[in-house]
């Protein structure tokens, strides 16, 4: 059996308002002009658990599209000199390891409560689908608060 790894509790609407804060900050740095998806973090189950823990983490996807290929590839740009100087760290910086080797930034937030993956999708120009950066902003496992009144984080 694993050794059991302490999990905090924290109050899920903090922690969802902290990943969102945070992909609005990587946002405002790709700064390209274009469409966003529009989602919203939610929990999902982390997977070193069973549901009966009710451990859980907060993600949020989105991406912006509908952008020029040379504007994403700036925004990208400015997320490496960028994130760095908001403390984020890059972990990972090169290509993926799916088949078309995408461009990816992999980020830990200053608290080491969350992490960001990012990567640029540039479509051939007789594609149908639109270029675009996706990013999914998580944070670290937690349980829900029962009390989210209580100081105790």
């Amino acid at each position: 059996m694993p050794a059991e790894k302490k999990i905090e509790s924290r109050d899920g609407q903090a922690v969802k308002e902290t990943v969102e804060n945070a992909s609005s900050e990587i946002l405002d740095i790709v700064g390209a002009k274009g469409k966003v998806t529009e989602s919203g973090a939610h929990p999902i189950q982390c997977s070193d658990y069973a549901p009966e823990d009710e451990v859980h983490r907060m993600r949020h996807p989105w991406s912006i599209y509908d952008a020029s290929d040379r504007d994403l590839k700036e925004a990208m740009e400015r997320l490496r000199e960028q994130l760095p100087t908001k403390g984020w760290k890059i972990v990972t910086d090169g290509p993926d390891k799916s088949q078309a080797q995408l461009p990816q930034i992999v980020a830990n937030s200053p608290d080491g409560h969350m992490s960001a993956d990012i990567r640029l999708w540039i479509e051939a120009p007789q594609s149908k689908r639109s270029s675009m950066i996706e990013a999914t902003v998580v944070s670290d496992c937690f349980r829900s608060s029962p009390d989210t009144s209580s100081d105790e984080s």
